[in-house]
């Protein structure tokens, strides 16, 4: 695949020799920072990249943003708070036992988010 590089190292030449590569958006600053977790190894940060990309989220995410949505149905659930209680802590447990504990969402989630904008019950 070395013809591939070569052939795409001589284009950019091309473009550049060109004038096609002058006054583009950003030129002459910093790349911006990565937005990948700086506690990410460096040789792991391209693989994440491309993963964020294609809008894949790690299992232990995934699991969180349904205990987060879980925990708001909880809010207005009334007859069927059991079950989606039961749900809840069974997420919560699998995410404590895989190491991800300050991830478990608790059942109380929406009142608290509300208490802390001001708009419930207790502060």
């Amino acid at each position: 695949m070395w013809w591939l590089n070569e052939l795409a190292e001589r284009r950019i030449a091309e473009a550049r020799d060109a004038g096609e590569l002058d006054n583009l958006p950003g030129s002459g600053r910093p790349l911006p920072a990565e937005d990948i977790d700086p506690l990410v190894p460096e040789h792991q940060r391209m693989a994440y990249r491309v993963l964020k990309n294609a809008g894949y989220l790690p299992p232990e995410l995934q699991l969180h943003a349904e205990a987060v949505e879980l925990a708001l149905q909880l809010a207005t659930a009334g007859e069927a708070a059991p079950a989606l209680q039961q749900r809840l802590a069974r997420i919560n447990a699998l995410l404590r036992h895989s190491g991800h504990a300050a991830l478990a969402v608790p059942t109380d989630y929406a009142a608290r988010c509300l208490a802390r904008l001001g708009r419930g019950p207790a502060h």
